[in-house]
């Protein structure tokens, strides 16, 4: 008898991949590029309580213990957003850390509290509107997206700016040791020997060593002034080796509704920066990101921030400088964050480490400190930049919130003209500039008839509303935005069928869905329809105009016959693999070499994702001529609201 070959086992299914963010590496690895994360983070971390801290004249010892309270609670925020739980934490390589936003208010509120003297009978007020706010970003998080569009750029750009330049005074505080007169000679040359050390890290190094130049000139300041006896560690001696932040260390939280109004403007005004720190971090470890990322993300500042009000800490949000050191390294690993976090939480249990950073003398805080606010301020102006100022609204929000903020900032005696509850929010530039600002664009932009009104100009000048768009026949409609395609009228057609319109950012939306769902034939002759960028370079001016209204970029006038070669040659090799004319969109801000290195890289794409892109391109050009239409339509602000719809 024989017997049959025992039949061999099926393969097991295979796992499935793990994405690189779940990816652990080793233990050793780990470790170093955990302490990378501490480091690059780690100045941006202490800056904040210790200019609080000078801000409300605390001790040493009290600046010690909020330094510690930051670090330790830092890393319990970091390991909540990296490792999450339950619908809390976005799960990606993000850092935590105290958001500078907040600093200006807490100071406010603190002096506020105490009359204006200062010292840490100010803090209870602070950290009960701090758990408040907290409280109130985690129940807001699932319906923040609902409410973006109250904070376009033109709001986030005034208050940032405003931020910025307030918080200079600070620096300035520091760097004179709010001396009267004529400030110590020795004072000014620390802070321009520490602002010196940055810009120059900044300018020589690049990767690793300039994410830290913060660090780094806190560090050889602080230096100078151990070697010349202006400073010392004797602080370092007298504090505790080990010891824990308690609940409450500087008393039970009192409550007071200005405060907290003022604490959840700076919330908002944060979920705003979570939002795009968090499709930052997922552009690159590349994981999409869905609404309910952003809530996991949000519910985390919120839960944080609470955690900070009990703990004797601030206001959380994402750290940007890490999510550029995961872009720099290319370690996705959100293990590895949170392994930087368990070392933030180790660092604050040791009031030693907090005594080093409290020994570094005002001037050199000062110095550093002026770098930072002024980066801030940098960002808000290049948040503006993509704000039409030239329409008056716009204008009007940003000119009557600077010059009120700037009023408070530079007469704070005002605010004693107004009642006790009410000197809060008159006593920081900051909050009275983002309260202006966020009120203007209600009624300039969202209140009556304004937002709807004035969406188009008809062939003979007339500015029209968004209810007569809805009511055009459609060789009328085709006839009033026909400039917004070259020499296609079919997306116009189709979008014409998708009325009525419920505002511009409706109607721009049917243009592009018309264009982005059309048949693959359509869609390529309407890209052909547009000339390759060496065609546009090099036409005459009458010719140009036959071929696009487009502002585009300032950075293709004037190019030297060697860049018009280069262009001409990328068209070339584009246009030979793909069949397409090399056609973009771009914005007033984009240079030579940013167009160049985007042609470039588009060249690697193979053909199916290049016509998307070209398709894409030819959208944008459309969307933009539709802007130099509308009137009252803000579409940077209307196209997150969309980006939020489009991901649901």
């Amino acid at each position: 008898m024989t017997s049959a070959a025992a039949s061999p086992a099926p393969d097991a299914p295979a796992a499935p991949p793990v994405h690189p963010v779940d990816q652990a590496p080793p233990p050793a690895r780990l470790t170093v590029l955990s302490i990378q994360h501490v480091l690059a983070f780690y100045a941006g971390a202490v800056i904040v309580p210790l200019l609080i801290a000078s801000g409300l004249d605390l001790t040493a010892q009290q600046t010690i213990h909020l330094i510690n309270a930051d670090l330790f609670t830092c890393g319990i925020a970091t390991l909540i957003q990296s490792v999450g739980f339950w619908k809390v934490g976005v799960r990606l390589p993000i850092i935590q850390g105290v958001t500078t936003t907040a600093v200006s208010p807490i100071i406010a509120i603190g002096l506020a509290a105490t009359g204006g003297e200062g010292g840490a009978e100010g803090l209870p007020m602070i950290y009960g509107s701090i758990i408040v706010a907290g409280l109130f970003t985690f129940l807001a998080a699932p319906y923040f997206a609902k409410i973006l569009r109250f904070f376009p750029p033109v709001v986030i750009g005034t208050v940032l700016t405003t931020m910025g330049i307030t918080l200079l005074g600070v620096s300035a505080g520091d760097i004179t040791n709010y001396a009267e007169g004529t400030p110590a000679t020795r004072d000014i040359l620390y802070a321009l020997g520490t602002l010196a050390v940055i810009v120059l890290v900044q300018r020589f190094f690049r990767g690793f060593l300039g994410t830290i130049a913060v660090l780094l000139g806190l560090v050889i300041g602080t230096l100078v002034a151990v070697l010349l006896g202006d400073t010392s560690f004797s602080g370092v001696t007298e504090a505790s080796a080990f010891g824990v932040t308690t609940p409450f260390y500087f008393g039970i939280p009192t409550f007071s509704l200005t405060a907290i109004v003022s604490m959840i403007i700076v919330m908002l005004i944060t979920m705003v920066e979570t939002t795009g720190d968090v499709f930052a971090a997922g552009e690159i470890v590349g994981r999409r990101i869905r609404p309910r990322n952003i809530s996991e993300a949000l519910r985390a500042d919120g839960l944080s921030t609470l955690l900070g009000g009990v703990l004797n800490s601030f206001p959380y949000t994402c750290f940007a400088q890490n999510i550029g050191l995961v872009r720099l390294t290319r370690v996705k690993s959100r293990w590895v964050v949170a392994g930087a976090g368990v070392i933030m939480i180790v660092l604050g249990v040791l009031p030693k480490a907090g005594a080093v950073v409290a020994a570094i003398p005002s001037p050199v805080l000062g110095g550093a400190s002026l770098a930072l606010f002024a980066s801030v301020a940098l960002v808000g102006i290049q948040t503006l930049s993509k704000v039409d100022l030239t329409d008056n609204r716009s204008s009007v929000i940003v000119g009557t919130s600077l010059g009120l903020a700037m009023l408070v900032s530079f007469k704070p005696d005002i605010a004693g003209v107004f009642p006790s509850w009410a000197q809060v929010f008159v006593s920081s530039g900051v909050t009275v500039g983002a309260l202006t600002a966020i009120v203007l664009n209600v009624l300039f932009f969202h209140l009556g008839r304004q937002r709807g009104a004035n969406v188009a100009t008809t062939a003979g000048g007339e500015r029209i509303g968004i209810e007569e768009v809805g009511e055009m026949d459609r060789e009328t409609f085709v006839a009033t935005f026909g400039s917004l395609f070259n020499g296609a009228t079919w997306p116009l057609e189709r979008a014409w069928e998708a009325r009525p319109f419920a505002d511009a950012p409706a109607l721009r939306a049917a243009i592009e869905d018309a264009v982005l769902t059309a048949e693959r034939a359509e869609q390529d002759a309407l890209v052909r329809a547009y000339p390759d960028m060496a065609t546009l370079v090099t036409a005459d001016e009458e010719q140009a105009g036959a071929i696009s209204q487009d502002v585009g970029s300032f950075a293709l006038d004037g190019l030297a016959e060697e860049d018009v070669e280069a262009l001409r040659d990328l068209a070339d090799r584009y246009a030979e693999k793909f069949d397409l004319p090399f056609v973009a969109f771009l914005g007033r801000t984009d240079s030579f070499a940013q167009i160049l290195e985007a042609g470039v890289r588009r060249l690697d794409h193979s053909p199916e994702h290049e016509r998307r892109v070209a398709l894409t391109e030819v959208a944008e050009i459309a969307g933009d001529r539709l802007g130099i239409m509308v009137a009252d339509a803000n579409p940077i602000g209307s196209a997150w609201a969309r980006k939020f719809e489009s991901l649901q």
